[in-house]
């Protein structure tokens, strides 16, 4: 009990002792300091909450730190301001000078609109950390930053800085971190980084430096992560980059480089990520060019010039999860051998590159793969996963694979031998039989001229309801009222274009000087309506042009486009920035450059250099694809007459650094159809009516038409499958076959059979790509009428949980008669239709769902209603009850119709 006692009475005169310490280390002893924060506070209008005026600022206010009875860190990162001080923010940080002892300023994702101010530079010389990252900064960074030369980090990414970067800040020895991304800077890369021997990141990416990597680089032996993507350097990689033996994460994707990748980066033992993808790089590639053994786990080399043969060791890698090297004119047959099977990769493509011969055992290592548009022949194997996308080769039993001609011709060449896609390479031919020929030429005369007498009394009866059905239209609307026939919306040539509105005009020799000559090297793609090159105009600012070659397009078809954009402008729809008309038979379009391509390039890609997916995310899918039907909703439903865009797939949604939607391929939108009298002259004719053709058949020119294209889409963002937005009509049948019965209103649990794999969604994510899906069914309809419109789809995607969360209160049911025409009611009215109409087509054992006996089961009620036994839906257990607000009765077929011309 004594020594109980000693101990409590030690410890309390040891408080007593040492709380005048304690009381030190906590409260500001500088008055100066207090009121410099204060001041801070003011002008930059924080909340009490954050900062509280009665109470010590080292012990009780967010974000500050202390040492000495002086401040030496400030964090507001993500603070939010007061009312008063959100109505005028600034970048008023003048008190900062009063705190001599501050060692760290973070204001990450803190609004300081304005520039930054050069005294920073002068007179903090202690700083060491500066964080001003997503500001809203502008203005050019100051030279005065390297007098910090205490700084060890400097982060001044996604703001709005200009200029040039700074030599002197080269003078920051101590710096470890530079992170200067997704900016406005222009000029070079100073070649005096190559002093900053501390440095270990160096992330200079999304901005319009030219000119060429600095080889001094290549001494900085700290440096783990370099990123200059998205630029314009133009040059070749130095040599020296394979002296870095720390690095870690290497991104030169989105250039301009040129030449040929360094032939030894052996020396580069650490290296994770290797993005030198989207350049204009070729020759072979060296087995010196990847080290080992190899911490390799992500490779992308896509869109190059590399040519021969790809090295063993890239398929010897363990931990390789993503090797994308498509658009390349690599060569040759995939090695046969268990051996270099190591485990399971997350991605493969090898498309669009000249590989040939059998597939073999190591595509069983890769979970997604895309050999699409290259020359594999033979039987595609067990091993070869159902959600390969297998297009454009030489392989037997396959859809939408090359000509006999091609793959012959390419074999041939190479001195190897087709396999004639398993048919026999020669069959002798059936004797012609020579006898009746004179009575089959006088039944095939008949019928020719019974077929055509048969038209010519179509036509004579068709022209005659036509006549009827514009006479009674001038009598109610008046003569020219009526809507515009798709394609001649347009003035003529040159007669109201308004040149004001279509940017700058550009010299022929400018376009020359941007694109080195319309060099084959600056070419991203022939398109339908004229090739497309790279650009870099005065000033280092880059672009996308388009040639039009008046000779084999049509004559007058880019005034089209060219009215187009003189009246029709929107956030969501690809900037054009100018024009060159000088030459007689060449006209030339200038477009803003998208960093991020389009979403076929970039639905598989590294996001940035944290995040260890190889895909995109879900939330930028789903932002994506709200983008996209906005941009085609304004066109739909804010223009007038209604616009169709005629050519909605994944390679038409370009993406800028943001992922923020711009929809591209332009040069075929026209107004839609006029087909008001249409549903008039069926009727007479009691024919069906025409505009209830196939998915993809004509007519192309309506709205409706975009809608399945979009649906399309939408099926590519939820199931990860490249290349559905750009399929024919054979492969969606297919691929609807294999699809939709897993899509269903009433069990959520299916979608996961065909969500992509790579994607990691939990529960509520789940139910949003549940809803992409139904939306998607209901866009695919094959009857253009029961599609819903655009503007529903909008509102759909912008409230994914309440296209299948329930609702079932009595509030709910009573709104059913007047929200018929909400987009709920749209939907999935559509959705009715879109089930019973899918239903039909026919699926084989194989592909039914689990627990269902037909698509109908899994997509519709049948005719006997969803709530009686008898009613042909799925089974009790997995039945789920949707209010009428959520799921309606279906519309009239009238009613469709008239939503459909709405």
């Amino acid at each position: 009990m004594v020594d109980q006692r000693s101990v409590v009475a030690i410890m309390f005169l040891f408080l007593l002792l040492f709380e005048p310490t304690f009381e030190q280390l906590e409260r500001l002893s500088s008055r100066t300091e207090l009121a410099a924060l204060f001041e801070l506070r003011s002008s930059l209008g924080l909340r009490s909450k954050d900062w509280p005026r009665k109470v010590d600022p080292c012990s009780s206010w967010n974000g500050v730190s202390c040492q000495n009875g002086s401040v030496v860190g400030i964090n507001i990162s993500g603070f939010r301001r007061t009312r008063i001080g959100s109505q005028n923010p600034q970048f008023a940080v003048d008190s900062l000078v009063n705190l001599t002892h501050l060692v760290s300023f973070n204001a990450s994702r803190f609004l300081l609109p304005g520039s930054i101010p050069d005294w920073l530079g002068q007179q903090s010389p202690t700083l060491q950390v500066l964080d001003l990252r997503s500001c809203s900064i502008r203005g050019v960074i100051p030279s005065s930053l390297g007098n910090l030369t205490n700084l060890t980090s400097l982060y001044l990414s996604d703001n709005s800085l200009t200029g040039i970067i700074p030599s002197s800040l080269s003078q920051l020895s101590l710096l470890s971190v530079l992170d200067l991304s997704k900016n406005s800077l222009t000029g070079i890369i100073p070649t005096a980084f190559a002093t900053l021997q501390n440095l270990s990141s160096l992330d200079i990416s999304s901005n319009y430096l030219i000119g060429s990597l600095p080889p001094g680089l290549g001494t900085l032996s700290k440096l783990q992560y370099l990123n200059v993507s998205s630029n314009n350097i133009a040059s070749s990689i130095p040599p020296q980059l394979g002296d870095l033996g720390g690095l870690v994460d290497l991104d030169l994707s989105m250039n301009s480089l040129s030449g040929s990748v360094p032939l030894d980066l052996r020396g580069l033992r650490k290296l994770q990520k290797m993005l030198i993808g989207n350049n204009f790089l070729s020759g072979n590639l060296s087995v010196n060019l990847f080290p080992s053994p190899s911490q390799l786990q992500i490779i992308v080399l896509r869109h190059n010039g590399f040519t021969g043969p790809l090295p063993d060791v890239l398929w010897t890698m363990p931990q390789l999860s993503l090797l994308d090297i498509s658009h390349n004119n690599f060569t040759g047959m995939l090695p046969n051998s268990n051996s270099i099977i190591n485990g399971t990769a997350a991605l493969l493509n090898i498309s669009q590159n000249m590989f040939y011969g059998g597939l073999t055992l190591l595509l069983g290592r890769f979970r997604l793969t895309d050999l699409s548009g290259n020359y594999f022949e033979g039987r595609v194997p067990d091993y070869v996963h159902s959600n390969a996308s297998l297009d454009r080769n030489c392989l037997q039993d396959v859809l939408n694979q090359r000509t006999l001609v091609d793959c012959s011709s390419f074999y041939t060449a190479r001195g190897l031998i087709f396999d004639n896609f398993g048919f026999p390479n020669s069959a002798p031919l059936p004797a012609p039989d020579n006898s009746g020929n004179s009575n089959r030429k006088k039944i095939i005369l008949a019928a020719v001229l019974g077929g055509v007498g048969l038209i010519v009394l179509c036509l004579l009866l068709a022209l005659l309801v036509l006549c009827f059905c514009k006479k009674s239209t001038a009598t109610q609307r008046g003569v020219g009222v009526g809507p515009v026939p798709a394609g001649s919306s347009l003035p003529p040539p040159g007669s109201s274009i308004n040149f004001s509105n279509l940017g700058d005009s550009f010299t022929y020799q400018q376009l020359l000087a941007a694109t080195s000559d319309f060099s084959d090297a600056n070419l991203i793609k022939n398109g339908h309506s004229g090739d497309l090159f790279r650009g870099i105009l005065e000033g280092g600012i880059p672009v996308v042009i388009k040639s039009i070659d008046l000779q084999s397009n049509k004559k007058e078809a880019y005034l089209l486009e060219l009215d187009f954009f003189s009246k029709v402008s929107h956030a969501r729809l690809v900037p054009l920035l100018g024009h060159c008309l000088e030459k007689e038979n060449e006209k030339f379009f200038v477009y803003k450059y998208m960093p991020n391509g389009d979403l076929s390039s970039s639905l598989y890609r590294k996001i940035n250099s944290e995040d260890e997916l190889q895909s995109l995310d879900w939330i930028t899918r789903l932002k994506i694809a709200t983008g996209a039907a906005e941009g085609l909703s304004y066109l739909h439903h804010e223009c007038t007459p209604p616009l169709v865009h005629r050519d909605v797939q994944a390679s038409s949604i370009l993406l800028d650094d943001k992922f923020e939607v711009r929809l591209g391929s332009l040069s075929e939108v026209c107004a839609q159809e006029g087909d008001i009298h249409q549903s008039r002259i069926t009727r007479l004719l009691r024919l069906p009516q025409s505009s209830e053709q196939g998915a993809s058949g004509p007519p192309t020119a309506i709205c409706a038409y975009d809608v399945y294209c979009f649906g399309k889409v939408l099926l590519e963002l939820v199931t990860g499958k490249l290349g559905i937005s750009a399929s024919n009509d054979a492969q969606m049948k297919e691929l609807l076959e294999q699809t939709l019965p897993y899509i269903s209103i009433y069990d959520k649990e299916l979608v996961t059979k065909i969500v992509d794999p790579s994607l990691i969604v939990d529960e509520d994510l789940l139910e949003e790509v549940w809803a992409m899906a139904i939306v998607a069914r209901s866009c695919l309809n094959p009857k253009p009428t029961r599609r819903p419109l655009m503007r529903y789809i909008l509102k759909a995607l912008e409230n994914p949980l309440k296209v299948v969360r329930e609702e079932n209160s009595g509030s709910a049911r009573l709104r059913t008669t007047s929200s018929r025409g909400s987009w709920n009611a749209a939907l999935f009215g559509s959705w009715r239709h879109s089930s019973s109409d899918v239903a039909a087509i026919p699926v084989s054992p194989a592909m039914k769902p689990e627990g269902s006996s037909s698509v109908k089961q899994s997509g519709t009620t049948g005719s006997q209603g969803s709530g009686g036994p008898n009613g042909g839906g799925e089974h009790s257990s997995s039945r789920r009850r949707h209010s009428r607000e959520i799921f309606p009765e279906p519309s009239d077929v009238h009613d469709v119709e008239r939503q459909a011309q709405d």
